[in-house]
């Protein structure tokens, strides 16, 4: 919980980053661990965090600033980040859920050339019951959700940029392995 509690924001603003309710956000947390980020570690190594549980004041700082354009900060409102980075808040639909913001090393290791981050997507995409991927230029950082109710959409700021798939696209609900499979047999 340390790594999922540590942010950047409010160590410079002095903020706490502290759940108001401890439960739900373990119990979102937890389900995020078990569910997503133990069986990408589990297949691809260690799993580095880079973002993930903002309190409503850490978030709604980092939204105004991001408003402002000042101090570089990429923060949705907390409207949007309800039960998603801001985990002990349930969405307007009464639902929970919990984003991290992570970095696979080994596979940023491995694979850098344009277009490669979709190795990784789709694997996530074929065996793992997540709500959304969002994928960042550097080190193919990506946003990874679990929730309740999972929308199964993935997006990115990396070339090729835009949706890759959701609900309703032809490549929504057929397999991937031909992009995976091959790249990570060791």
């Amino acid at each position: 919980m340390r790594d999922f509690l540590f942010s950047d924001i409010a160590s410079i603003h002095g903020f706490s980053n502290i759940p108001d309710d401890p439960d739900l956000a373990i119990a979102a947390g937890s389900r995020l661990c078990e569910e997503l980020l133990e069986p990408i570690q589990d297949a691809f190594g260690r799993v580095a965090v880079r973002s993930a549980y903002r309190s409503p004041e850490v978030n709604g700082f980092g939204s105004e600033q991001m408003r402002a354009k000042k101090a570089g900060y990429n923060c949705a409102s907390n409207e949007k980040n309800y039960a998603g980075h801001i985990w002990d808040v349930r969405d307007a639909d009464g639902c929970m859920g919990a984003t991290a913001c992570i970095v696979v090393p080994n596979f940023w290791d491995r694979f850098q050339q344009p277009g490669d981050w979709r190795k990784i997507a789709w694997w996530i995409h074929d065996t793992l019951p997540y709500s959304s991927l969002f994928f960042f230029p550097h080190y193919f950082a990506f946003n990874v959700t679990w929730h309740e109710r999972p929308e199964r959409r993935i997006d990115s700021f990396v070339a090729p940029k835009g949706c890759l798939t959701k609900l309703g696209m032809e490549n929504h609900d057929v397999g991937h392995e031909d992009e995976w499979r091959a790249p990570f047999a060791r």
